[in-house]
């Protein structure tokens, strides 16, 4: 897979006259050929998100200075420091956290050695022993960190230890089946992703499939989102649904829902490491 050589402008400010036309012409007057531009105002604040990336081919301005060059525009349309300059050769570092179920996990891991997910995996870190074997046939390191009731604190120290000794970038919970502190979160904030197994804002918590059999639904659904401190209610990245009818049993619901639950996430965190999302009051845009 042939790897961008681009540069990712993401900028989040109040919508006004000339910000997409004053960054466009800085482009083009470097030399720089613009690849995606996306824009979107939100229409009750009249907020304006941007995502525009140029290729460095022939861009005249080096890597090192483009950040001042940036600063200079913000200046021009007192924007601040609400964006954030990125650049596509550089990987993010991803570590997963997974508990017992592999479905997820496997999936990553097949899409990130086929290329599909442009990014290191550098960690898998479990609460239990029963994936080691997955981490060691895409040789992988595995951290074994067993959780008991009265040491989770100390536990959750020793993993966000591990997870700075691998300059982790971000963490995707593949099925992990813990609730992560808000000390945790913060080391991470929204940088932490999710995959729940219902459609969310509809249950939430425990056994979603048991739930969504009582009620007799006819769709079931995955949702990724970025984890806070409340419990399945961080911004959603990514959802998607299929359908049940009433013929379908609580173990067909489950696997059913591994396979919905696979694309979801994959697709979340493709969403992420191509630097698409913008977390915005609880929500996400993606450009």
């Amino acid at each position: 897979m042939e790897i961008k050589n681009t540069a990712i402008l993401k900028l989040t400010c109040k919508d006004q006259k000339g910000i997409i036309a004053l960054i466009s012409d800085f482009i083009s007057r470097n030399s720089g050929n613009i690849v995606t531009l996306n824009e979107f105002v939100e229409p009750l604040s009249k907020t304006l998100f941007i995502r525009i990336e140029w290729d460095l081919k022939d861009f005249k301005i080096c890597k090192e200075d483009l950040p001042k060059e940036i600063k200079k525009l913000a200046a021009q349309k007192n924007f601040g420091n609400s964006w954030e300059l990125l650049f596509s050769e550089k990987k993010l570092r991803m570590a997963i956290l997974v508990s017992k179920y592999d479905h997820c996990l496997y999936d990553l891991l097949l899409k990130h050695k086929s290329g599909e997910l442009r990014c290191d995996v550098t960690l898998i870190i479990s609460n239990h022993q029963n994936l080691k074997y997955i981490a060691d046939f895409f040789n992988i390191d595995f951290a074994h960190t067993p959780l008991f009731e009265n040491d989770k604190d100390l536990i959750e120290k020793k993993q966000l230890k591990i997870l700075r000794n691998y300059n982790t970038n971000f963490i995707v919970l593949a099925r992990y089946m813990q609730i992560l502190s808000s000390n945790f979160i913060k080391h991470y904030k929204n940088k932490i992703i999710n995959i729940h197994h219902s459609f969310l804002p509809a249950f939430k918590g425990e056994k979603p499939y048991h739930q969504a059999y009582n009620r007799g639904v006819k769709v079931i659904g995955a949702t990724s989102h970025f984890v806070n401190e409340e419990l399945d209610q961080g911004p959603i990245i990514h959802q998607g649904v299929i359908n049940v009818t009433h013929e379908d049993s609580i173990q067909d619901l489950i696997i059913r829902g591994k396979d919905i639950e696979r694309q979801v996430l994959a697709e979340a965190v493709k969403l992420y490491i191509d630097h698409r999302i913008f977390v915005y009051n609880n929500k996400t845009i993606i450009l």
